[in-house]
Protein backbone atom coordinates (compact mmCIF):
# COMPACT_ATOMS: atom_id res chain seq x y z
CA UNK A 1 0.00 0.00 0.00
CA UNK A 2 1.37 3.48 -0.57
CA UNK A 3 -0.34 4.85 2.57
CA UNK A 4 -0.07 4.35 6.21
CA UNK A 5 -3.48 4.42 8.06
CA UNK A 6 -1.83 5.27 11.03
CA UNK A 7 1.88 5.94 12.66
CA UNK A 8 3.57 7.21 15.87
CA UNK A 9 5.22 10.15 15.54
CA UNK A 10 7.11 12.21 18.14
CA UNK A 11 4.24 11.87 20.93
CA UNK A 12 1.45 12.15 18.90
CA UNK A 13 -0.51 9.76 16.79
CA UNK A 14 -1.25 10.53 12.62
CA UNK A 15 -3.74 8.86 11.25
CA UNK A 16 -5.74 8.82 7.68
CA UNK A 17 -9.00 11.15 8.03
CA UNK A 18 -11.65 8.33 6.51
CA UNK A 19 -14.65 10.73 6.32
CA UNK A 20 -12.19 13.06 4.08
CA UNK A 21 -12.22 10.23 1.54
CA UNK A 22 -12.20 10.03 -1.57
CA UNK A 23 -12.35 13.94 -2.09
CA UNK A 24 -8.98 14.55 0.14
CA UNK A 25 -6.20 12.26 1.37
CA UNK A 26 -5.70 14.47 4.90
CA UNK A 27 -3.82 13.09 7.63
CA UNK A 28 -5.34 14.00 11.00
CA UNK A 29 -2.82 14.43 14.30
CA UNK A 30 -4.33 13.56 17.83
CA UNK A 31 -2.19 14.48 20.48
CA UNK A 32 -4.28 13.90 23.54
CA UNK A 33 -6.53 10.74 24.39
CA UNK A 34 -9.50 13.14 23.73
CA UNK A 35 -8.86 13.83 19.88
CA UNK A 36 -8.35 10.25 19.53
CA UNK A 37 -11.39 9.51 21.27
CA UNK A 38 -13.41 12.25 19.01
CA UNK A 39 -11.55 10.56 15.97
CA UNK A 40 -12.83 7.09 16.70
CA UNK A 41 -16.41 8.18 17.43
CA UNK A 42 -16.46 10.45 14.44
CA UNK A 43 -15.16 7.42 11.85
CA UNK A 44 -12.41 9.10 11.01
CA UNK A 45 -10.59 5.80 11.95
CA UNK A 46 -12.34 2.98 11.79
CA UNK A 47 -12.16 -1.17 11.11
CA UNK A 48 -12.05 -3.40 13.57
CA UNK A 49 -8.49 -4.60 13.57
CA UNK A 50 -7.14 -0.64 13.06
CA UNK A 51 -9.19 0.08 16.22
CA UNK A 52 -7.39 -2.26 18.12
CA UNK A 53 -4.26 -1.08 16.90
CA UNK A 54 -5.21 2.58 17.76
CA UNK A 55 -6.61 1.86 21.02
CA UNK A 56 -2.87 0.69 22.02
CA UNK A 57 -1.06 3.74 20.46
CA UNK A 58 -4.25 5.71 22.54
CA UNK A 59 -3.30 4.03 25.74
CA UNK A 60 0.22 4.57 25.80
CA UNK A 61 -0.49 8.98 24.69
CA UNK A 62 -3.02 8.60 27.48
CA UNK A 63 0.10 7.96 29.97
CA UNK A 64 3.19 9.34 27.77
CA UNK A 65 2.73 12.63 30.34
CA UNK A 66 2.52 11.45 33.34
CA UNK A 67 4.39 12.56 36.66
CA UNK A 68 2.63 10.97 39.42
CA UNK A 69 3.60 7.86 40.98
CA UNK A 70 4.50 4.42 39.98
CA UNK A 71 2.56 0.82 41.26
CA UNK A 72 -0.61 1.03 41.56
CA UNK A 73 -1.72 4.76 40.95
CA UNK A 74 -0.27 4.29 37.99
CA UNK A 75 -2.25 0.93 36.38
CA UNK A 76 -5.49 3.24 38.09
CA UNK A 77 -4.36 6.03 36.20
CA UNK A 78 -3.80 3.15 33.14
CA UNK A 79 -7.16 1.99 33.84
CA UNK A 80 -8.85 5.48 33.24
CA UNK A 81 -7.51 5.76 30.37
CA UNK A 82 -8.40 2.23 29.09
CA UNK A 83 -11.60 2.92 30.24
CA UNK A 84 -12.35 6.58 27.98
CA UNK A 85 -11.32 4.57 25.13
CA UNK A 86 -13.34 1.66 25.62
CA UNK A 87 -15.74 4.01 25.37
CA UNK A 88 -15.55 5.33 22.52
CA UNK A 89 -17.05 1.94 20.59
CA UNK A 90 -19.21 -1.00 21.96
CA UNK A 91 -19.16 -3.42 19.01
CA UNK A 92 -15.25 -3.86 18.10
CA UNK A 93 -14.54 -6.48 19.84
CA UNK A 94 -10.14 -5.63 18.96
CA UNK A 95 -10.71 -2.39 20.50
CA UNK A 96 -10.92 -3.97 24.21
CA UNK A 97 -8.73 -7.10 23.33
CA UNK A 98 -5.95 -4.54 22.69
CA UNK A 99 -6.53 -2.58 25.85
CA UNK A 100 -6.93 -5.72 27.70
CA UNK A 101 -2.97 -6.49 26.29
CA UNK A 102 -1.58 -3.41 27.34
CA UNK A 103 -3.12 -3.61 30.68
CA UNK A 104 -2.03 -7.18 31.16
CA UNK A 105 1.49 -5.83 30.19
CA UNK A 106 1.10 -3.11 32.65
CA UNK A 107 0.14 -5.15 35.62
CA UNK A 108 2.74 -7.71 35.02
CA UNK A 109 5.34 -5.21 34.96
CA UNK A 110 4.27 -2.76 37.57
CA UNK A 111 7.46 -3.31 39.56
CA UNK A 112 9.18 -1.19 36.77
CA UNK A 113 9.89 2.09 37.14
CA UNK A 114 7.34 4.62 35.16
CA UNK A 115 9.93 5.68 32.63
CA UNK A 116 10.29 2.04 32.04
CA UNK A 117 6.76 0.88 32.05
CA UNK A 118 6.25 3.96 29.79
CA UNK A 119 8.40 2.63 26.90
CA UNK A 120 7.47 -1.59 27.46
CA UNK A 121 3.28 0.06 26.22
CA UNK A 122 5.03 1.69 23.46
CA UNK A 123 7.04 -0.95 22.30
CA UNK A 124 3.67 -3.07 23.00
CA UNK A 125 1.73 -0.86 20.91
CA UNK A 126 4.68 -0.62 18.02
CA UNK A 127 3.92 -4.58 18.26
CA UNK A 128 0.42 -4.74 18.05
CA UNK A 129 0.90 -3.02 14.66
CA UNK A 130 3.38 -5.08 13.54
CA UNK A 131 1.45 -8.44 14.21
CA UNK A 132 -1.70 -6.57 12.75
CA UNK A 133 0.34 -5.60 9.62
CA UNK A 134 1.87 -9.28 9.53
CA UNK A 135 -1.85 -11.32 10.27
CA UNK A 136 -3.23 -9.70 7.56
CA UNK A 137 -1.07 -10.90 4.95
CA UNK A 138 -1.64 -14.26 6.19
CA UNK A 139 -5.35 -13.75 6.13
CA UNK A 140 -4.55 -12.98 2.17
CA UNK A 141 -2.60 -15.89 2.00
CA UNK A 142 -5.03 -18.32 3.31
CA UNK A 143 -7.67 -17.13 1.89
CA UNK A 144 -6.24 -16.90 -2.14
CA UNK A 145 -6.81 -19.87 -3.08
CA UNK A 146 -10.45 -19.57 -2.85
CA UNK A 147 -10.52 -16.52 -5.38
CA UNK A 148 -10.19 -18.01 -8.84
CA UNK A 149 -9.64 -16.75 -12.12
CA UNK A 150 -13.01 -15.11 -13.47
CA UNK A 151 -14.23 -14.92 -10.54
CA UNK A 152 -16.75 -12.03 -9.81
CA UNK A 153 -16.60 -11.19 -5.69
CA UNK A 154 -19.54 -9.12 -3.67
CA UNK A 155 -17.70 -7.47 -0.71
CA UNK A 156 -19.63 -5.18 1.74
CA UNK A 157 -18.87 -2.19 4.07
CA UNK A 158 -15.07 -2.05 3.96
CA UNK A 159 -12.40 -4.66 5.32
CA UNK A 160 -9.27 -3.47 3.50
CA UNK A 161 -6.33 -1.49 4.21
CA UNK A 162 -7.89 1.04 5.31
CA UNK A 163 -9.63 -1.04 7.88
CA UNK A 164 -6.04 -2.16 9.30
CA UNK A 165 -2.63 -1.43 9.51
CA UNK A 166 -1.93 -3.70 6.78
CA UNK A 167 -4.07 -4.67 3.50
CA UNK A 168 -7.05 -5.71 5.50
CA UNK A 169 -9.13 -9.09 6.23
CA UNK A 170 -11.87 -9.23 3.81
CA UNK A 171 -9.78 -7.39 0.78
CA UNK A 172 -6.76 -9.20 1.66
CA UNK A 173 -6.83 -12.45 0.16
CA UNK A 174 -8.00 -10.38 -3.38
CA UNK A 175 -4.62 -8.51 -3.31
CA UNK A 176 -3.01 -11.34 -2.95
CA UNK A 177 -4.12 -13.21 -5.72
CA UNK A 178 -4.17 -9.98 -7.98
CA UNK A 179 -0.47 -10.03 -7.04
CA UNK A 180 0.11 -13.92 -8.15
CA UNK A 181 -1.81 -12.41 -11.66
CA UNK A 182 -5.19 -13.80 -11.22
CA UNK A 183 -7.89 -11.31 -12.73
CA UNK A 184 -11.89 -11.03 -11.27
CA UNK A 185 -14.11 -8.70 -10.62
CA UNK A 186 -15.31 -6.86 -7.47
CA UNK A 187 -18.94 -5.89 -6.71
CA UNK A 188 -18.67 -3.42 -4.09
CA UNK A 189 -22.05 -2.32 -2.14
CA UNK A 190 -22.33 1.50 -1.37
CA UNK A 191 -22.86 0.53 2.41
CA UNK A 192 -25.60 3.03 4.00
CA UNK A 193 -25.77 5.18 5.30
CA UNK A 194 -21.59 6.22 5.79
CA UNK A 195 -21.21 4.90 2.23
CA UNK A 196 -18.10 2.86 3.69
CA UNK A 197 -18.14 0.97 -0.03
CA UNK A 198 -18.32 3.81 -2.31
CA UNK A 199 -16.45 5.67 -0.03
CA UNK A 200 -13.88 4.01 0.94
CA UNK A 201 -13.47 0.39 -0.68
CA UNK A 202 -13.76 1.58 -4.40
CA UNK A 203 -11.27 3.93 -3.63
CA UNK A 204 -8.98 1.73 -2.15
CA UNK A 205 -9.16 -1.07 -5.35
CA UNK A 206 -8.89 1.33 -7.69
CA UNK A 207 -6.12 2.67 -6.28
CA UNK A 208 -4.22 -1.06 -6.24
CA UNK A 209 -5.65 -2.02 -10.14
CA UNK A 210 -8.34 -3.91 -8.86
CA UNK A 211 -11.37 -4.16 -11.26
CA UNK A 212 -14.26 -2.88 -9.31
CA UNK A 213 -17.66 -1.63 -9.80
CA UNK A 214 -19.80 -0.04 -7.54
CA UNK A 215 -23.65 -1.13 -6.93
CA UNK A 216 -26.32 0.54 -4.39
CA UNK A 217 -26.92 -1.93 -1.86
CA UNK A 218 -30.52 -3.49 -2.87
CA UNK A 219 -28.87 -4.22 -6.08
CA UNK A 220 -27.27 -7.50 -4.94
CA UNK A 221 -30.16 -9.75 -4.94
CA UNK A 222 -30.64 -8.67 -8.60
CA UNK A 223 -26.80 -9.99 -9.06
CA UNK A 224 -27.24 -13.11 -7.61
CA UNK A 225 -30.75 -14.02 -9.42
CA UNK A 226 -28.50 -13.33 -12.43
CA UNK A 227 -25.87 -16.02 -11.55
CA UNK A 228 -23.02 -13.14 -11.70
CA UNK A 229 -22.11 -12.90 -7.93
CA UNK A 230 -19.76 -16.52 -7.49
CA UNK A 231 -18.61 -15.82 -3.66
CA UNK A 232 -18.78 -12.89 -0.95
CA UNK A 233 -16.36 -11.81 1.62
CA UNK A 234 -17.19 -9.45 4.13
CA UNK A 235 -15.07 -8.88 7.20
CA UNK A 236 -15.87 -9.33 11.24
CA UNK A 237 -16.13 -6.49 14.18
CA UNK A 238 -16.97 -9.43 16.40
CA UNK A 239 -17.64 -13.35 16.30
CA UNK A 240 -19.10 -14.98 19.03
CA UNK A 241 -18.18 -18.31 20.26
CA UNK A 242 -20.97 -19.85 17.98
CA UNK A 243 -19.37 -18.05 14.90
CA UNK A 244 -22.34 -15.73 14.83
CA UNK A 245 -20.71 -13.24 13.39
CA UNK A 246 -21.51 -9.10 13.92
CA UNK A 247 -20.85 -6.63 11.03
CA UNK A 248 -21.75 -3.66 9.43
CA UNK A 249 -25.69 -3.56 9.04
CA UNK A 250 -26.73 -5.08 5.61
CA UNK A 251 -24.27 -7.67 6.28
CA UNK A 252 -27.19 -10.10 7.44
CA UNK A 253 -29.37 -9.45 3.80
CA UNK A 254 -26.29 -10.67 1.85
CA UNK A 255 -25.78 -13.58 3.77
CA UNK A 256 -29.69 -14.43 3.44
CA UNK A 257 -29.52 -13.63 0.01
CA UNK A 258 -26.17 -15.98 -0.72
CA UNK A 259 -27.53 -18.98 1.13
CA UNK A 260 -31.26 -18.45 -0.89
CA UNK A 261 -28.85 -18.49 -4.09
CA UNK A 262 -26.07 -21.29 -3.25
CA UNK A 263 -23.55 -18.67 -2.93
CA UNK A 264 -20.28 -19.43 -0.75
CA UNK A 265 -20.37 -16.35 2.06
CA UNK A 266 -16.47 -16.18 3.71
CA UNK A 267 -15.70 -14.09 6.92
CA UNK A 268 -12.51 -12.80 6.57
CA UNK A 269 -10.77 -11.67 10.42
CA UNK A 270 -8.03 -12.65 12.67
CA UNK A 271 -8.30 -14.67 15.71
CA UNK A 272 -8.60 -11.44 17.87
CA UNK A 273 -11.93 -10.80 16.36
CA UNK A 274 -13.05 -14.00 18.43
CA UNK A 275 -14.66 -13.27 21.37
CA UNK A 276 -15.40 -16.40 23.25
CA UNK A 277 -16.93 -14.86 26.18
CA UNK A 278 -20.19 -13.94 24.21
CA UNK A 279 -21.81 -17.84 23.53
CA UNK A 280 -23.85 -16.56 20.88
CA UNK A 281 -25.16 -13.25 18.68
CA UNK A 282 -28.05 -11.54 20.79
CA UNK A 283 -25.12 -11.31 23.53
CA UNK A 284 -22.92 -9.13 20.83
CA UNK A 285 -23.40 -5.04 22.32
CA UNK A 286 -24.91 -3.42 19.05
CA UNK A 287 -23.86 0.66 18.70
CA UNK A 288 -26.89 2.57 17.76
CA UNK A 289 -25.90 5.69 15.84
CA UNK A 290 -27.33 9.37 15.36
CA UNK A 291 -30.14 9.62 13.41
CA UNK A 292 -28.91 12.39 11.06
CA UNK A 293 -26.53 10.08 9.56
CA UNK A 294 -29.45 8.64 7.56
CA UNK A 295 -31.44 12.12 7.01
CA UNK A 296 -27.79 14.19 5.86
CA UNK A 297 -25.63 13.52 3.10
CA UNK A 298 -22.80 16.12 3.09
CA UNK A 299 -24.77 18.95 3.43
CA UNK A 300 -27.54 17.76 1.46
CA UNK A 301 -31.05 16.98 3.77
CA UNK A 302 -32.31 13.74 2.26
CA UNK A 303 -35.30 12.71 4.48
CA UNK A 304 -37.46 15.75 6.75
CA UNK A 305 -35.89 16.82 9.67
CA UNK A 306 -38.90 15.42 12.26
CA UNK A 307 -38.96 11.63 11.08
CA UNK A 308 -37.88 9.45 13.52
CA UNK A 309 -34.87 7.05 12.62
CA UNK A 310 -33.56 3.70 13.74
CA UNK A 311 -29.61 3.43 13.23
CA UNK A 312 -27.36 0.32 13.96
CA UNK A 313 -24.44 0.18 12.56
CA UNK A 314 -24.34 -3.43 12.86
CA UNK A 315 -26.07 -6.44 12.15
CA UNK A 316 -25.36 -10.26 13.26
CA UNK A 317 -25.15 -13.09 11.01
CA UNK A 318 -26.03 -16.24 12.34
CA UNK A 319 -22.76 -19.25 12.01
CA UNK A 320 -25.52 -21.75 10.05
CA UNK A 321 -25.39 -18.53 7.32
CA UNK A 322 -21.58 -19.10 6.77
CA UNK A 323 -19.17 -21.07 4.64
CA UNK A 324 -16.30 -20.50 6.58
CA UNK A 325 -13.95 -18.18 8.33
CA UNK A 326 -10.22 -17.17 6.76
CA UNK A 327 -8.36 -16.33 9.71
CA UNK A 328 -4.18 -15.80 10.09
CA UNK A 329 -3.66 -19.36 10.67
CA UNK A 330 -6.05 -21.13 8.61
CA UNK A 331 -9.78 -21.19 6.85
CA UNK A 332 -12.07 -22.80 9.54
CA UNK A 333 -15.08 -24.75 7.53
CA UNK A 334 -18.06 -26.22 9.42
CA UNK A 335 -19.27 -27.68 12.18
CA UNK A 336 -18.38 -24.55 13.90
CA UNK A 337 -19.28 -26.13 17.12
CA UNK A 338 -16.44 -28.94 17.00
CA UNK A 339 -13.74 -26.37 14.89
CA UNK A 340 -14.20 -23.14 17.02
CA UNK A 341 -13.73 -25.01 19.88
CA UNK A 342 -10.41 -26.14 18.52
CA UNK A 343 -9.02 -22.19 19.06
CA UNK A 344 -11.45 -21.05 21.85
CA UNK A 345 -8.82 -20.73 24.76
CA UNK A 346 -11.88 -20.89 27.37
CA UNK A 347 -13.09 -24.67 25.96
Amino acid sequence: MDFETIRWDEGKIVLLDQTRLPEEFVERTCKTVQELHEAIRTLAVRGAPLLGVIAAFGLYLGIKDYEGEGGDDFLKKLKEVSDYIASSRPTAVNLFWSLDRMMKLARNMKGKNIAELKRLLLEEAMAIKYEDKELCLSIGKNGEPLIKDGDVILTHCNAGALATAGIGTALSPLYVAHEGGKRFKVYVDETRPLLQGSRLTAWELMRNGINAELICDNMAASLMQKGIIKKVIVGADRIAANGDTANKIGTYSLAVLARYHRIPFYVAAPYSTFDFSIPEGEHIPIEERKGEELKIIGSKQIAPHEVNTYNPAFDVTPYSMLTAFITEKNVIYPPFDATLKQINPKA
